[in-house]
């Protein structure tokens, strides 16, 4: 280090004096190529002798937690792209490899990839179920609280098809369709761009569905809070309405520990989403926290609801189970606990913790408007209703591959 800051002066003189004589000064660009220069070079100079290596070993070290927490999000997308690759092998491939296996390839591929889904929810998350006797054998529509990541919408299909062989349709934001490499898992998967029309005739052909309300815009600005943000979306209520079936609610506990988006910058990634209907939020976790799924009882249909009524009834079902199950707010070191010892929680909320009016709609209780609404519109996130308009269904639901 001595050595260093004893040579420094020559070797700065030396540099300088060769980097002067290169230079035109009667060219105008020679002035700004001479300043680039000066600059890279004492930027050069200073971590030269200021910039010590063990400190530069111990950044490094001190970061890597954070670098990690930020690259785990990506192990998903890995094991999505993984399963793309299998539905082409399987597709390509299909006489070879399916003859006297699979009469149709795309069971068999399907099979795989649920095999893989269900292997990394089981080792990673320690992924359960609760409730799955309240799944009708019928067509029914699925409603769920959305998660930064939806990893527990994958974990619940493959384990439904491979344990009881039910594929269930799941409703996905049209921005998934156009990832390259995505189209046949996707296709495999029965995965769709839903309208109110396209999910009604899916649930009237006997199959069960999928839907998230709160999509995207609840993936991105949702908390550790467990607020619904559905704000005045009731097109899933339609939807069950048109199709005559029941409404399965659903809640993944700890689904907001595992993955989590990042909150100050949240003003900036909510204005690019209304402007490009992407979601940009960065997401970071990947915590192999407890997961468990819980389903509660089947909401029968009712022709005399509303769909605005419906929509109420849902969301309390599904606010009743955040409040039985999830402690709020949610603690990842305690998820993490969860994984050898699970702790029940220790009390009951008088009220629901989301917050009665987070869906944008007042709560039908006795009759009696809750006199919170405009309490609780301040302190969330509100997106201009008027960019919300013009959006069909499945632009406002979001349903994970």
């Amino acid at each position: 280090m001595v050595d260093n800051q004893c040579t420094a002066g020559p070797v700065k003189a030396y540099i300088m004096s060769d980097l002067l004589k290169k230079f035109d000064f009667d060219n105008t660009n020679d002035y700004v190529k001479l300043t680039l220069a000066i600059v890279g070079f004492y930027v050069g100079m200073f971590y030269l002798e200021y910039v010590d290596t063990e400190y530069s070993l111990w950044l490094t070290w001190f970061l890597t937690p954070l670098i990690v927490t930020f690259l785990l999000p990506a192990v998903i997308i890995v094991l999505i792209y993984i399963s793309s690759i299998i539905f082409h092998l399987y597709r390509l491939y299909r006489m070879r490899v399916v003859d006297g296996v699979q009469n149709d390839w795309r069971q068999a591929a399907r099979l795989a990839v649920c095999a893989l889904w269900d292997a990394h929810g089981w080792l990673w998350h320690g992924y359960d179920i609760r409730g799955l006797e309240n799944i009708p054998d019928g067509p029914c529509l699925l409603i769920y609280y959305h998660g930064a990541l939806p990893i527990d919408m994958y974990y619940l299909n493959a384990r439904l098809f491979l344990f009881k062989r039910r594929l269930m349709y799941t409703v996905a934001d049209r921005f998934m369709f156009k990832i390259p490499g995505w189209s046949s898992l996707l296709e495999g998967l029965c995965v769709i761009p839903g309208t109110v029309q396209t999910c009604a005739g899916v649930l009237r052909a006997g199959n069960s569905l999928a839907i998230s309300p709160g999509g995207v815009y609840e993936a991105q600005f949702g908390d550790h809070y467990y607020r619904l943000n559905w704000k005045s979306r009731i097109g899933f209520a339609k939807v069950a309405q048109e199709a005559k079936v029941p409404i399965v609610p659903m809640f993944t506990r700890n689904v907001r520990e595992a993955f989590r988006t990042v909150g100050w910058l949240r003003g900036v990634c909510l204005r690019l989403y209304a402007a490009t209907r992407v979601p940009l939020a960065p997401v970071y976790g990947g915590f192999p926290v407890k997961l468990v799924t819980h389903l509660g009882e089947p909401i029968p249909y009712d022709g005399a609801l509303t769909p605005e009524q419906l929509q109420r009834k849902v969301a309390s079902a599904i606010e009743k189970l955040i409040e039985e199950h999830q402690r709020v707010p949610g603690n990842i070191l305690l998820a993490l606990t969860e994984r050898i010892y699970e702790m029940p929680k220790k009390r009951k909320y008088s009220k629901p913790v989301n917050g009665a009016c987070q869906n944008g709609l007042q709560k039908e209780k006795e009759d009696s408007p809750c006199g919170e609404c405009d309490k609780d519109k301040t302190n969330s996130v509100v997106m201009d209703r008027t960019t919300l308009s013009n959006v069909d269904l499945c632009e406002v639901t979001d349903i994970p591959v």
